[in-house]
């Protein structure tokens, strides 16, 4: 792209052909493409350039000239500052299709498969799009002398104040202004990140829709900050659903939530949370699924892709705190999960025993490392459940699963990017048989999807 055709500030009126991966729209100007943010398929805009880069710009829209109609006001009062949605304009029900869409570019981006051939499955959405959200992680920042919480704008580190947000449990929401607003009073102060100073980073709070208990964890920069004691009294006295407060210190400015170190103030190091008929307790980094009522959902599907008899041996790989390994152990004769996070493995095992499980085991590593030692010492998982994150499969296990070839493959995604990358190596092997899109972030552009896989019998060579 020739950069000096289209400059920063520059407006001009554009057809939106598409949207993206990130929820933005896409058009084309002098066979340059451009992301607007904002945008829906089917309208005219008039967009103007924000950012300039070799291969394409980034606009906002200045003005609708023609309007979708799915276009719908967001509730959201912060809506067109805060970062953390992209879609509340766009209606729901086209929130699923365009959830599908986004599927279908991956794939036809990513591999050579035929999406018209490949059966992919409508987007099951939910009955209640908003305050979905079961845990909840402010950043908190010094406004104006006092400590703000909130998350940052679209692609800054400038923090956007939220008294409200309409897609957290309103239970997480109370509980995090409560926190403040006690650090506020007890002269606490937020991490300034160009000075050095302060204590708090960030307020990370979890509720059990289903069980009304609530752990807070307070980020710090250090192990001790002014106040704690009175802070403790005064916040449990107001939340007796309180069962957990808990310290993480997180000394550098990486973009990592939490730091190595975590250490109990109040109560019990986890809380806990019913799925189905399981209970799961959870550590303050434990990884839970954040949307419940669609958990069941997905771990449903997961289940409704498998074949079983009940002599099956089941990998969980990327395991968290071991609810899908879980969900399906009555169901298997043996399940194996792993987790790169001691803390969720020992949650995993814990939650094992909590429930009565007795045919789980895991192992604290990679699921690339544990993988290809299980497989070195001669076991083949019948069933093969994956649930990586964003990053996708690790190039270790994939491998491993392409050589030790368990005949049934489930993989779990919330990346279509990187799950597309990895079907394309699976396909070498395996038969896709379906794609089920599932939507566990409702007003925002995330993608999960459940892919049944089965082994063919005579792959072709590649």
């Amino acid at each position: 792209m020739d950069e000096a055709k289209i400059k920063v500030g520059q407006k001009f009126p554009l057809e939106i052909k598409k949207m993206g991966i990130n929820g933005e729209g896409i058009g084309y100007h002098k066979k340059t493409v451009i992301f607007v943010h904002g945008a829906l398929s089917g309208e005219e805009v008039l967009a103007k350039v924000t950012k300039v880069f070799p291969n394409y710009c980034v606009a906002n829209v200045e003005k609708i000239k023609r309007q979708s109609e799915f276009r719908v006001t967001p509730p959201c009062p912060v809506y067109e500052t805060c970062g953390g949605c992209e879609l509340q304009h766009l209606k729901y029900s086209a929130q699923l299709d365009l959830k599908k869409d986004l599927l279908i570019q991956a794939l036809e981006k990513h591999t050579k498969l035929n999406t018209k051939k490949l059966k992919i499955r409508e987007t099951i959405g939910t009955e209640e799009p908003f305050r979905y959200r079961g845990k909840s992680q402010f950043q908190a920042r010094m406004i104006d002398g006092k400590m703000a919480t909130g998350l940052y704008a679209r692609e800054s580190h400038q923090l956007v104040p939220i008294e409200d947000c309409l897609v957290q449990d309103s239970r997480t929401v109370e509980l995090t202004n409560a926190a403040r607003d006690l650090l506020n009073q007890l002269g606490v102060k937020a991490y300034d990140e160009r000075k050095k100073t302060g204590d708090i980073r960030s307020i990370v709070v979890r509720v059990g829709v289903n069980t009304g208990e609530a752990q807070l964890v307070l980020v710090t920069t250090g192990k001790n900050f002014s106040g704690r004691r009175s802070f403790i009294e005064e916040i449990t006295a107001k939340f007796p659903n309180l069962v957990s407060i808990m310290q993480n210190v997180k000394e550098d400015d990486s973009s990592l939530i939490f730091g190595p170190e975590t250490e109990k103030l109040f109560g019990q190091e986890q809380m806990t949370e019913e799925l189905s008929e399981l209970k799961f307790d959870l550590s303050a980094r434990a990884f839970f699924q954040l949307n419940p009522s669609q958990t069941e959902k997905l771990y449903a599907e997961v289940e409704n892709a498998l074949t079983l008899t009940g002599e099956e041996s089941l990998v969980d790989a990327y395991s968290g705190a071991g609810t899908i390994g879980l969900y399906l152990a009555n169901k298997v004769r043996e399940v194996r999960g792993m987790d790169v996070v001691e803390d969720a493995v020992l949650d995993a095992e814990h939650n094992a025993k909590k429930n009565g499980i007795k045919n789980a085991g895991y192992a604290v590593g990679s699921a690339e490392q544990v993988f290809h030692s299980w497989q070195e010492a001669g076991y083949k998982p019948d069933i093969v459940v994956v649930d990586p994150p964003r990053t996708g499969l690790e190039p270790g296990l994939l491998r491993s699963i392409l050589q030790v070839k368990p005949k049934q493959l489930v993989y779990v995604s919330c990346n279509p990017s990187t799950l597309a990358r990895d079907l394309a190596q699976l396909e070498k092997r395996y038969r896709i048989r379906y794609l089920q899109p599932i939507d566990m972030f409702p007003m925002t552009a995330q993608v999960e999807c459940v892919v049944k896989l089965t082994l063919k019998s005579n792959p072709k060579k590649k």
